[in-house]
């Protein structure tokens, strides 16, 4: 797997990854809204988890390189998400700290919610977050995606769900399907 923007490529993660992804995984204040910060066992996990989900679904949370220099930054993608009770496709993402508020995690997200609707063919497209994570809201919404709905969750206490349909999209980016 293979995308490209004007400034990242987003490829499949390889256990040679782990080194800068437990760069970001395990950093505290960029892992501040979800339950728990990673440990290199669970950063592990984390790649082979994807590594799992590219073979059963053909997709999941890819590896952000820089164009420019071949450095990896984070990941990004599509995975299956237990949405209050209901699994969806959802684009998640997680940008290096010194690599954040530079607009790589709306430009990778951006592609991904492009990759959902062009080439997988779902019919919406969700981000979820916990309700004090404003950046990652603002990603959503750069990206097209509305407010859907809030719901109370034992690991969030609050999560927010953002949304766009794939008409919307395809409305917004000038495209007909």
């Amino acid at each position: 797997m293979l995308l490209e923007t004007d400034r990242l490529i987003l490829r499949e993660l390889t256990y040679d990854d782990f080194s800068d992804l437990y760069n970001v995984l395990a950093d505290s204040d960029i892992m501040q809204h979800y339950p728990y910060s990673f440990d290199e066992n669970r950063v592990r996990k984390w790649i082979e988890k994807n590594i799992q989900r590219y073979c059963r679904d053909g997709f999941g949370l890819w590896a952000v390189v820089l164009k420019e220099n071949g450095c990896m930054i984070g990941d990004c993608g599509i995975t299956m998400q237990n949405i209050n009770g209901e699994v969806l496709p959802e684009v998640g993402y997680h940008i290096l700290a010194g690599c954040q508020k530079k607009g790589y995690a709306t430009e990778a997200a951006a592609e991904c919610i492009r990759y959902a609707f062009e080439e997988l063919r779902f019919d919406k497209v969700y981000s979820y977050m916990k309700y004090t994570n404003e950046a990652s809201a603002r990603v959503a919404v750069k990206n097209g995606m509305k407010l859907m709905g809030e719901y109370a969750d034992t690991e969030n206490t609050v999560t927010k769900v953002y949304a766009v349909t794939r008409d919307e999209w395809f409305q917004a980016n000038g495209k007909q399907f």
